[in-house]
């Protein structure tokens, strides 16, 4: 198996963390239908109030990228613009094996 991940946290403005994990768990939702969606997985550290984390297993690049241009993508992303006080990605990886189970 071979895939695309990709893995970082989005940083809420205060007081805006519940609003921008609502969409990021709506965007999840969405991606269950999307073709080349693996994997779209939303969390939280309890050490960092501000923080939510997005994992996104893909088929390829490319099946990421045009998920990106999906009508109902790009209006969550308008949405959640204005509550966004800064993000930190990981490099992007080229999955070669693993499980996962949940």
């Amino acid at each position: 198996m071979e895939a695309y991940s990709v893995y970082g946290n989005i940083i809420a403005q205060e007081g805006k963390v519940e609003e921008l994990q609502g969409y990021l768990l709506e965007a999840a939702e969405s991606m269950k239908d999307v073709a080349g969606c693996y994997t779209y997985l939303v969390g939280r550290n309890p050490e960092e109030a501000n923080a939510v984390y997005v994992l996104e297993v893909w088929e390829n690049k490319e099946a990421h990228q045009a998920s990106l241009q999906l009508d109902h993508v790009r209006q969550l992303i308008e949405k959640a613009k204005p509550i966004i006080a800064g993000m930190n990605s990981q490099p992007d990886l080229n999955i070669i094996g693993g499980h996962l189970k949940f």
